[in-house]
């Protein structure tokens, strides 16, 4: 497939890294470094901006080694780019460690994987049909 894409930053275009790669990684896009306190947010542009097939989103997810080695997540994870939003991507980057984390322009902050998706349609009904798991929800199943 192909989508089009807008790069506005002066980093390369994302792309996978493996043949099996799900995902492409999004770097910072920022004039000065930004600096996250801990549990301190802030949105990280990327200069990307995209035009997604309808049917299709991408989805914004945390960098593993970024998330283990120092904290540092998605807070929306995933975070869904719609079909119809023309404007540039942007990560909302929360710092869960304990220590200061400070994001570099270029850097990777995130992945990108795009993603087929269904429309709905609610059909009301007066009941649902019967199962054995029934209303449990939470952990109802166990954890072992």
């Amino acid at each position: 497939m192909t989508i089009k894409l807008l790069n506005k930053s002066a980093h390369p275009t994302p792309k996978y890294e493996t043949l099996a790669s799900a995902g492409m990684d999004l770097r910072a896009n920022i004039s000065t470094p930004i600096t996250l306190e801990p549990l301190q947010r802030a949105i990280i542009t990327t200069g990307l901006f995209i035009e997604l097939p309808v049917g299709y989103e991408a989805q914004v997810r945390p960098r593993s080694g970024l998330a283990a080695k120092k904290g540092i997540t998605v807070l929306n994870a995933p975070g869904t780019v719609d079909a119809d939003y023309r404007g540039e991507i942007g990560v909302i980057l929360v710092n869960l460690s304990q220590d200061n984390f400070t994001v570099e322009d270029g850097e990777r902050i995130a992945q990108l994987v795009i993603a087929k998706h269904e429309r709905a349609e609610w059909v009301e009904v007066d009941k649902l049909s019967e199962t054995s798991r029934g209303e449990g929800g939470f952990g109802s199943t166990g954890t072992k």
